[in-house]
């Protein structure tokens, strides 16, 4: 544990760099690659904690995973419904995302594996996958609360089934599609708002045949099981939630001009994009191309001045889910007021971050309320004081959001805690001060002398 504190940056940001990989994509890309039959090469894949715990993961129920290079890794598959029952229990650190996705693998296979966690991860709702992975056959043993650590035994003959998800969730549609990997039939979900399409996108690739419509009650998204998928080279984008924070640090460094090589730019995850446009951001994509089926540039960001509060619809949280840490510390240095709604999935990340968000832009002296699952931050076009000391609840985006948000205040803010942080951005803090940034140890370079922690929240 290291506390870190950051400091005003003594100018303006300049540079440009590369994100780590898509998180997301990482953790399919070793999934499907090992089940697929054959050799897949994996270019770029994202080295961070959550990632790893994956690759272990799978080498447990029986893919060789091999690390090569700097995000050069070759999974050689074991087929659709071939994994073996592991040794030991499936220890998924801080991933949420991995457990999931994982339940919906094993889930469809006649093996029993036990999954367990950190001290965030097993604090976090798990019956949201589970329930639908239950009438597919499946059976689990777990807390109480539906919460890890839990014993899955998967359906020796799994069901099809068409689910509508109760809200929107990418992690349990695509736990159900790879669930229905190794199901005859075809298996549907129904989502009320389309979700990230990663899962989608990457079964094709490796050979899967699946549909997607809109029909009167949301996209409907159906897998035909029992495919053979191929193994096939895949190279993963930068993740967009990772380079959110050189995005919205070169914003609120007046004069900067950053250029973030390399963004995946799926269109279900430029919610961000779309609302800083609309806030007055100067924003450019440059060399826009495809890579292994995902849309991928670079993005120029100058920081202009303030940028103008606005409301962002509760339609755009799947789009930006993990990006309202970030965004809401940039309203704080806005002109006006910045209404954020529908955020209650923020309730249920790696902590409950709408709570941490608040009681941490108080404690920087901005003004900021939530309501329901609505978060408002009230701005005068300059940054707030700054000077909060962030708990950073073991959560890898409150970590960066507030070091990026002390980068413009007069006080330097501190977090008490940066080990989550590479949890999805080893390299965060150099990478950062090598654009300009001053963060450091709180005894170390960077630190600088900060004030109180009153602050004015309401909830």
């Amino acid at each position: 544990m290291t506390a870190l504190r950051s400091a005003a940056a003594a100018g303006p940001l300049a540079g440009d760099l590369a994100v780590p990989g898509d998180k997301s994509i990482s953790h399919r890309a070793l999934m499907l690659g090992s089940l697929a039959v054959g050799e897949t090469v994996i270019e770029g894949l994202l080295e961070g904690e959550d990632v790893l715990r994956t690759a272990a993961a799978m080498r447990a129920l029986g893919a060789r995973v091999m690390q090569h290079a700097c995000g050069r890794w070759q999974v050689q598959g074991v087929g659709v419904g071939a994994l073996v029952e592991p040794d030991q229990v499936l220890d998924m650190g801080n991933a949420g995302t991995g457990a999931r996705l994982l339940m919906g693998v094993v889930a469809a296979h006649p093996i029993t594996a036990f999954f367990t966690g950190d001290a965030s991860l097993v604090r976090r709702p798990m019956a949201r996958v589970m329930n639908p992975l239950r009438q597919m056959g499946a059976r689990f043993m777990a807390r109480s609360g539906d919460r890890l650590p839990l014993g899955l035994a998967g359906a020796p003959t799994p069901l099809p089934i068409t689910y509508r998800l109760p809200v929107a969730s990418a992690q349990v549609k695509s736990a159900i599609l790879l669930a229905g990997l190794n199901t005859a039939g075809r298996t549907t979900v129904v989502e009320p708002e389309p979700t990230r399409d990663h899962t989608e996108l990457m079964l094709r690739h490796f050979g899967a045949e699946v549909a997607v419509e809109d029909g009167p009650d949301g996209r409907v998204v159906s897998l035909t099981g029992r495919p053979e998928l191929t193994g096939r080279p895949v190279l993963v984008p930068g993740d967009p939630s990772s380079a959110a924070f050189p995005i919205v640090a070169a914003l609120l460094v007046e004069g900067s001009d950053v250029l973030v090589r390399n963004v995946g730019l799926n269109p279900l995850r430029t919610g961000l994009l779309t609302t800083l446009h609309e806030m007055g951001a100067a924003i450019s994509v440059e060399n826009a191309r495809t890579e292994a089926g995902e849309p991928v540039g670079d993005l120029r960001v100058r920081g202009t001045g303030p940028l103008a509060g606005i409301t962002v619809p509760a339609a755009r949280a799947p789009s930006m889910i993990d990006e309202y840490p970030v965004l809401a510390c940039l309203a704080a240095a806005a002109r006006g007021r910045t209404v954020m709604h529908g955020l209650g999935e923020l309730r249920v990340k790696e902590s409950d971050r709408l709570t941490a968000v608040a009681e941490g832009l108080a404690s920087c002296g901005a003004r900021v309320s939530v309501d329901g699952d609505t978060l408002t931050v009230e701005g005068d076009g300059r940054p707030p004081r700054g000077g909060g000391h962030i708990l950073t609840r073991l959560d890898h985006r409150i970590a960066m959001a507030f070091l990026v948000l002390g980068l413009a205040t007069r006080d330097a803010v501190t977090i008490d805690d940066d080990e989550a942080i590479g949890t999805s951005f080893p390299g965060f803090v150099d990478l950062l001060n090598g654009i300009g940034a001053r963060i450091g140890t709180v005894d170390g370079e960077g630190s600088a002398g900060h004030g109180g922690t009153e602050g004015a929240i309401t909830a």
